[in-house]
């Protein structure tokens, strides 16, 4: 073997141990050697793999745009990526070569496209890459909680849900582009106020809204609950329910729930409906100490009344009448005089007010006059507050009445030159303004028996000092007459005084019937006035010794 030889042999030997050697410190990338020893020596395979060489990274040129491609990823590591397709290469296919392979591959019928071509797609491409980064941000959950904002606005405004997409969204948009440009008016397009959006997000809210008052009414020590059913104008019948329950220490009032009679409104039905949902959402009836229902036999009816099916699965319930209801039946009677006066002006704003052309030929009169008022009310027997507006109104209109009628056939025309029948009809509109005052003292949250009794109390004595002023002829307590009596120099006519006196009296009788005084039970009485009970009585309560010892502290405290 010549000497060239051996050297050549030599040379091809060490090449394969040096492959062999870089091949195992791939492997094991700075891992020590089996025989690596304490004394904290580098073995050779540590020393191989730190000098393993790095392989260059390929920077995008501009040019390569007319291929279809941009670049992603970090300045350190740049990427081909298509502006087609969208796919991403790896930094070795950062070569023309490369890149016009996989246009020519994929995407053939583009191979000789302009450069124009190519640039658009990039645009579209980074358009597409901002929506997507901008639907992952905060924006997100503002445009929900935008939406939410506005369905639940569309739904206590009781518009339809078309609405948030038809007109409160295009406006929305219109004004903002206006007051603060366009960028901030295509931040709108996420908010999203579909119909079935808007129908979906109304009923999560409902569902939460009756899932926290379900839990607060499971918590409640107890709960009372007040219902009724009534039919709406497109004559289904409804049981509509209330509940008082406790919750922080204070009595709380909500509106329970709503729902269909389908068949019939007996008191059975109505029981069962409202034992189901009692049921379904897990309450205790046991809990129910109070019911309140209007005077109908389906309700209390003794024996199968709605309230006495429900005392048999809640022992400890008393029932209520209901103190508007009973407000609503003890001012219906009255004198006939009164009555037909009441009846007469009924008519007459019937024949105004239900003709749209006499509405229209009164409200361009009235107009003309330059009176306060251009229109009557309607009245109405459902809702309780519209006998007094509408008499009031019917009085301060009575001029412009009277003269609208003269040109008619109402056969009532005349009525309204009746001194007597105007006084009569001024004290109405009087007295039935100070009734709906006290329906109105009788609504509201946190009322409750004391409350109404005190009310009515208060109404008892003011009939009666009514009538004492009344048979003097004062009418000072009632200013619509007053005010008739003093403008015309008119004196209370006798007969009116008398119709008067009779109908102040018979209010005070009606309202003592439906509103009996109520017993003066030594148990309850501390929780009007806690500064007079005494020990005696305060040990036969049915309070625990905590609550005994408080009443004591409060009972002896300045006040």
């Amino acid at each position: 073997m010549t000497s060239t030889t051996k050297l050549l042999s030599w040379l091809k030997s060490a090449n394969g141990s040096v492959d062999q050697e870089r091949a195992r410190t791939e492997e094991d990338v700075c891992e020590p050697s089996a025989g690596a020893n304490n004394s904290g020596k580098t073995s050779p395979r540590t020393y191989a793999s730190n000098s393993k060489r790095q392989k260059p990274v390929r920077k995008y040129d501009e040019n390569y745009i007319k291929l279809g491609f941009i670049w992603s990823g970090t300045e350190e590591l740049p990427r081909p990526q298509c502006v087609v397709c969208g796919d991403v290469l790896s930094n070795e296919s950062m070569k023309p070569s490369h890149l016009k392979r996989h246009l020519a591959t994929k995407h053939t019928a583009l191979k000789d496209k302009p450069v124009d071509f190519f640039l658009r797609k990039r645009d579209e491409l980074k358009q597409s890459k901002s929506t997507i980064l901008y639907y992952g941000t905060p924006a997100v959950a503002k445009a929900q909680e935008a939406s939410y904002r506005a369905s639940l606005r569309i739904a206590r405004a009781g518009k339809p849900h078309t609405i948030g997409e038809q007109l409160c969204l295009p406006l929305a948009k219109e004004m903002t582009s206006i007051m603060c440009g366009e960028k901030a008016a295509r931040e709108l397009n996420l908010v999203p106020l579909s119909n079935d959006t808007v129908s979906r997000r109304i009923h999560d809210m409902a569902d939460d809204v009756k899932k926290t008052l379900i839990e607060r009414i499971k918590n409640s020590r107890y709960f009372a609950i007040q219902l009724d059913e009534t039919t709406d104008v497109a004559d289904l019948a409804n049981l509509l329910v209330y509940v008082r329950y406790e919750y922080d220490g204070v009595a709380q009032e909500d509106f329970m729930f709503c729902k269909s009679l389908e068949t019939r409104t007996t008191a059975e039905h109505i029981f069962q409906l409202l034992n189901a949902f009692i049921q379904e959402h897990g309450l205790d009836w046991k809990r129910c100490v109070g019911v309140c229902t209007d005077g109908a036999r389906a309700m209390t009816g003794r024996n199968s009344g709605v309230a006495a099916r429900i005392r048999e699965v809640a022992p400890e319930m008393r029932w209520t009448h209901c103190s508007i209801h009973r407000e609503a039946l003890a001012v219906k009677r009255m004198p006939d005089d009164l009555k037909s006066v009441l009846d007469c002006a009924v008519k007459t704003v019937n024949f105004i007010k239900a003709r749209l052309m006499n509405a229209r030929l009164f409200h361009v009169l009235c107009e003309e006059m330059g009176s306060e008022h251009v229109q009557l009310l309607l009245p109405t027997e459902v809702r309780w507050l519209s006998r007094g507006k509408v008499l009031l109104r019917l009085f301060e209109l009575h001029r412009e009445v009277q003269m609208f009628l003269q040109d008619t056939d109402f056969p009532l025309s005349d009525i309204f030159e009746d001194a007597v029948w105007l006084s009569q009809l001024a004290y109405l509109s009087d007295i039935f303004s100070r009734l709906n005052d006290l329906n109105l003292g009788l609504q509201g949250l946190s009322i409750n028996v004391f409350d109404v009794q005190d009310k009515i109390n208060a109404l008892l004595k003011k009939l009666e000092l009514f009538e004492i002023k009344v048979k003097t002829g004062d009418v000072s307590a009632f200013p619509a007459l007053e005010s008739f009596l003093s403008d015309n120099d008119l004196m209370l006519d006798d007969g009116v005084r008398e119709n008067i006196a009779a109908h102040l009296t018979s209010l005070r009788q009606q309202f003592c019937n439906y509103f009996p005084v109520m017993p003066n039970d030594e148990t309850s009485s501390w929780m009007r006035n806690p500064f007079n009970i005494d020990t005696p009585h305060m040990a036969s309560m049915d309070l625990t010794v905590a609550e005994q010892e408080r009443l004591i502290e409060l009972s002896c405290e300045k006040h």
